[in-house]
């Protein structure tokens, strides 16, 4: 059974994730909208995702 103060089974708060609306989406918050924890590797791929898909990459991911 997980601990309940385990940081990795809590989802991230709301006001960690944004779509670009305030202001524009970093890699990180690609990788983090997809429930994953930035890594190198993927920080790479989310990077080049907004680089061919701008903010629609994130869109994809979020209602």
């Amino acid at each position: 059974m997980t601990d309940s103060t385990d940081s990795e089974s809590m989802p991230t708060p709301d006001n960690l994730l944004h779509t670009g609306a305030e202001h524009p989406v970093d890699p990180e918050d690609l990788v983090m909208a997809s429930g994953r924890t930035p890594t190198p590797k993927l920080l790479a791929k989310a990077k080049k995702q907004l680089e061919e898909q701008g903010a629609a990459a994130v869109e994809r991911l979020l209602p």
